[in-house]
This record gives structure tokens, C-alpha cells and sequence, in this order.
């Protein structure tokens, strides 16, 4: 492990200004995102969408890196140059995702813990062989009655220090995602609770496990009420209680924290994201995004799968770029044009 290394990477990964895009959807959750929009399901249809996303002129200007899905690290342009290549060129470092999806936790029905790890350190060498410079693991913890259990948090804590000791002796920044998800009618007060004992856990597993914080990056959900929750916050509300969480729970040492959109509208996780910015003055560590379909639904309706919609496409992908990378600039600006 070459701690400079590491650190120096996972600090470019934060710079200001820019986030990651995160395109590692698997081929199942690709396919139903499609399929919403009449999209063809095929390798082909995948290769031509993600191939429009790396390809997006200018891309690299508010965008660090792009997390990988294991088909999408080894697909090629039509002209048969690798996206990892074309990455490369526009400044953007090409990452990971290596866990292997959430699987029902044994003896507690309802909840998952996420797998991958059994043939995880020949994995992380091929990835690095093609270009990796970073990887991601998520986890995924869902509130309701006696949920999550201390089992399920400790077990999904636990594999993701794993996950990110063994990336971090492969030479990859580990980004380490625990995931409270949306669904339900539970309060933001209690979504911060849960917030709160996760990381909590998960950071007394990373120091367990031997991980360096400085080479790390952390991906966590916002602090939210559930999308079934009557009484819904407001966007202040959400920074507030997000940044009071991650203050009791985050160690200064991570250079930087890049929230995941988690099931929000692109302009709602802009808003919060931007409210949050605002108050970045206290804040030991740099605040970004890392979003998925808050980042590139918007291109993929634009495109529709027709050739000729490729530049309006990027054009959209762009636009909600911009719009976030002012979220971590200019928290005004952001609010008014997301």
C-alpha cells in the first residue's frame, strides 16, 4: 500500500468543483431503466449509452471520476477505443464498483447484507490492471419496526471495512457507501438516529480493519424523512440534520464525503446538496456528489436510444453537472437553476 498514493487520489477525487459520476448500474437495474423508457435491452444499447456518457465534451470539468459497472470497464467506443482510455484523456479517473449486490442477512428476514468479498483481492487486481484507480461498495440498511438490527448494521460494517482494507492493499481508494435507504414513513429524526449508529459502526470497523481514513472516501445517503413520511422537511431542515450527523460521526482524517442522490428528483438532491455547501464553513471535510440517476436520468430520456439525440443527450448530462458542481461552489446559484 502506497498511503501518498492513495490520499493523493482520494483528494483528487474531491477537488473543487467537481463530483463523481456514478454509472455502475448492474445489468439487471440498467435493463429496467430501459425497458421504463422502450429502450432495447442489449449489450449493444448499454454500450452505445454509456459510451455517450464518456464522450460528453467537456465532461471532466466537473467531473473527478466515474464509477464502472464490471461490463462497462472492459466496453469499448464503436470506433473500439476503451472507455477507460477515453476517460483517462479528459482528466476523469475510471473506478469500480466490486460488491456483488445485497443478499438476505441469514436468521433476519427483511434485511440484506451486501457480498463479494470471497474473491474480492483477484478482482481488485484485474481492475487495477484495466485502469481502476478507485472502487465502491454499498450497503444498503432500511428503517422500519427493530430495523436495521444491530446484526444487520454490524455485518454490513464489517464487509465494507473489509472491502476497504483489501482495496486500499491493491493500490485503490476505497469509496465506503452505506446506504440508508428512502423508502418508508419513518421521520428525519429517526432517519438521522439510524444515520448516526451506522457510521458510527462503520468507522469503528474501518479502524478494526486497519484502514487509513486519509485514503478513503465516504458515500453516504442524506439525512431524509421517508418518501412515505406525512410530514416532510425542508431543504434547510435536511442540510442541517445531515451535517449534524456526519459532524458526530465522520473523522476529520477523510478528505472528503460525496453524497449519493438516494432515490431523490435531480434537482431536489441539487438542493439539499447546495443547502449544505452553504454551510461548508465548519465542515473538516470537502463535500461533493456522487450521483447516479440524479446525474444522467435526464440524458438517458433525452437520447430515447436514437443516434440523433446524442448531442441533446450530453447536453443534458451537462446541464446537471453544471448544476451541481455550482451546488459545491456557489450554493445560490445552484438553488436557482436546479
Amino acid at each position: 500500500m502506497n498511503i501518498n498514493s492513495l490520499i493523493a487520489t482520494a483528494q483528487a477525487l474531491v477537488a473543487p468543483g467537481k463530483g463523481l459520476l456514478a454509472m455502475d448500474e448492474s445489468t439487471g437495474t440498467c435493463n429496467a431503466r430501459f425497458a421504463a423508457l422502450g429502450i432495447p435491452e442489449t449489450v449493444e444499447a448499454r454500450r452505445a449509452y454509456r459510451e455517450l456518457l464518456v464522450t460528453t465534451p467537456g465532461l471532466g470539468e466537473g467531473i473527478s471520476g466515474a464509477i464502472l459497472f464490471d461490463e462497462t470497464i472492459r466496453q469499448r467506443t464503436a470506433v473500439g477505443v476503451p472507455f477507460v482510455e477515453i476517460l483517462q484523456q479528459a482528466g476523469i479517473m475510471p473506478g469500480i464498483k466490486v460488491d456483488v449486490g445485497a443478499h438476505e442477512l441469514a436468521g433476519f428476514p427483511g434485511e440484506q447484507v451486501t457480498e463479494g468479498l470471497d474473491d474480492l483481492r483477484a478482482r481488485l487486481a484485474e481492475y487495477a490492471g484495466l485502469g481502476a484507480r478507485f472502487a465502491k461498495w454499498r450497503a444498503v440498511l432500511a428503517i422500519g419496526t427493530d430495523r436495521p438490527s444491530r446484526a444487520c448494521i454490524e455485518a454490513n460494517a464489517h464487509a465494507l471495512a473489509r472491502y476497504a482494507a483489501l482495496c486500499q492493499a491493491a493500490g485503490l481508494v476505497p469509496i465506503v457507501e452505506p446506504e440508508v435507504l428512502l423508502t418508508g414513513p419513518h421521520s428525519l429524526a429517526q432517519c438521522a438516529a439510524v444515520t448516526e449508529d451506522v457510521l458510527h459502526e462503520v468507522f469503528a470497523q474501518l479502524r478494526t480493519q486497519g484502514v487509513a481514513l486519509e485514503g478513503m472516501l465516504l458515500k453516504p445517503s442524506m439525512v431524509l424523512a421517508g418518501n412515505e413520511c406525512p410530514k416532510q422537511p425542508t431543504t434547510s431542515h435536511v442540510a442541517d440534520a445531515t451535517l449534524a450527523s456526519l459532524l458526530r460521526t465522520v473523522p476529520a482524517a477523510v478528505p472528503g464525503v460525496a453524497f449519493l442522490s438516494g432515490g431523490q428528483s435531480p434537482e431536489q438532491a441539487t438542493r439539499h446538496l447546495a443547502a449544505m455547501h452553504e454551510r461548508r464553513g465548519r465542515l473538516p471535510w470537502a463535500l461533493t456528489f456522487s450521483f447516479g440517476r440524479a446525474l444522467h436520468q435526464p440524458a438517458l430520456e433525452a437520447w430515447g436510444s436514437q443516434p440523433a439525440n446524442v448531442a441533446a443527450a450530453q447536453q443534458a448530462l451537462l446541464s446537471r453537472v453544471a448544476s451541481n458542481r455550482a451546488a459545491v461552489g456557489v450554493g445560490e446559484a445552484a438553488a436557482a437553476h436546479a
